[in-house]
């Protein structure tokens, strides 16, 4: 019998797993701290996480942090400043690993690799007392007279007095992310607020070709000659404009990326959200791209008259097509790499609605790609059925959420991660003090 059991050994898991053990060495004599992982590693989900170099955290203070949250950024405060991203990076630290802050207040490990972050928190959950089995996968949860009971897959059994679920989601299945811990969250009375994929790529129309219209598009489909002539443009500083059945719902400024599964980049990731629920939800999205958001209309009207006129008059031009011209025009205003699939998005521009076009390129969007490669799952255990301050369920005592498997996502850029480590260290310290 296990005082504390931990199902999940990923970011929220493996800081459960130190938070309880710290907390039970000062608080008693002895006690048995257990994670079990169904997958041979632990963390296999952080490895992979922003290509392998891991940007674990975001060191905004609250304040900014919290802007980056979805739906309800106040549950995660007590858990945040209980262990802010300072903290996390001198925790880190304090277990071997040397981090770095890069720009956009991003956090990494010094030697940007993925697997020292792994390597310390399993060193620090191991340091506190915990034991932690991989390849041990759980297959059904119960609970009786104020204990637990676990049964796994290969008919082992474990019995426990409090239990953290730290499952995660249902992204990157390859990771282990199954979405196990939602359905024994149901046995146990809890709510699922709507699954949905985020931080991932939105998909326009005649980008894909795949046989569905509107939805799930998976990232294995192949690409239309449109999508092979835009895929690999990154655009910088750009604006991206969000439209919902004709209403503008989201703006944002960065950086854009064309991929083999759509849009995405920096700007890409932060609208999935809410592109990914409206189309779920069966409404018309559209995506505006503004090319030169630093320069006013009428001025870029001005620019590309001037610049059209110049290569009229040029006598190079003499014996050119207009098409000939218009794309020397092209040359002018937009990287080399973008200009086929812009033209290809946009046949019937002339010089004329140049100027708009830059302004306002416009897509419908057709899709999403799924959990296949999305980053986060959005939705699950209702925020409302688990207290802030412990993380312990309402309806059942001595039972504990954390990380992915919450109703809790965010942007890219650090905030998912140190959501977790967050929320998975004060689930692990209350679990302890409540015994």
């Amino acid at each position: 019998m296990h005082d504390i059991i931990i199902i999940g050994g990923g970011a929220a898991g493996l800081m459960a797993a130190a938070g309880a053990g710290q907390t039970l060495a000062q608080t008693s004599d002895s006690g048995k701290v257990l994670v079990l992982e169904k997958m041979a590693r632990p963390g296999r989900k952080i490895m992979i996480t922003g290509k392998g170099r891991c940007n674990f955290t975001n060191v905004k203070p609250w304040n900014e942090f919290s802007g980056h949250i979805y739906p309800k950024p106040n549950f995660v405060k007590p858990s945040f400043y209980n262990l802010s991203p300072e903290k996390m990076i001198d925790f880190l630290e304090d277990n071997g690993m040397e981090a770095v802050v890069e720009r956009g207040d991003r956090a990494f490990p010094s030697s940007h690799l993925a697997s020292e972050v792994v390597d310390s928190l399993l060193r620090a959950a191991q340091k506190a007392g915990a034991e932690v089995i991989c390849g041990k996968e759980v297959r059904a949860v119960g609970s009786r007279d104020g204990m637990f009971s676990l049964t796994c897959s290969d008919g082992s059994s474990y019995t426990c007095r409090r239990l953290v679920i730290a499952t995660g989601g249902l992204s990157y299945p390859k990771t282990g992310s199954t979405g196990d811990g939602y359905g024994w969250a149901e046995d146990f009375g809890h709510t699922i607020r709507p699954l949905f994929p985020s931080l991932t790529a939105i998909v326009p129309k005649g980008y894909k070709d795949s046989p569905i219209e509107k939805g799930h598009i998976d990232r294995s489909c192949p690409l239309t000659e449109t999508g092979e002539a835009l895929c690999g443009n990154q655009l910088k500083n750009v604006t991206l404009n969000i439209y919902i059945d004709g209403n503008l719902a989201q703006s944002e400024f960065g950086d854009l990326d064309f991929t083999d599964g759509g849009i995405e980049g920096p700007v890409g990731f932060k609208v999935s959200r809410k592109c990914v629920n409206a189309l779920i939800n069966g409404s018309k999205v559209r995506a505006e791209i503004d090319l030169k958001p630093a320069v006013e209309p009428e001025d870029l009207t001005v620019r590309i008259n001037t610049l059209w006129n110049e290569i009229a008059k040029d006598k190079r031009s003499a014996d050119k097509t207009y098409r000939e011209r218009f794309r020397i025009l092209l040359t002018k205003v937009l990287p080399m790499s973008l200009i086929p699939g812009f033209l290809r998005a946009s046949p019937e521009m002339d010089h004329k609605s140049l100027p708009k076009a830059l302004k306002t390129w416009s897509m419908a969007i057709a899709g999403y790609v799924g959990y296949e490669r999305s980053v986060v799952t959005a939705g699950g255990v209702s925020l409302d059925e688990v207290t802030a301050k412990t993380l312990e369920s309402k309806m059942t005592p001595g039972l504990y959420f954390a990380g992915e498997v919450l109703d809790l996502d965010a942007d890219t850029g650090g905030y998912n991660l140190q959501t977790a480590f967050s929320t998975g260290f004060l689930a692990g310290i209350s679990a302890a003090k409540s015994l």
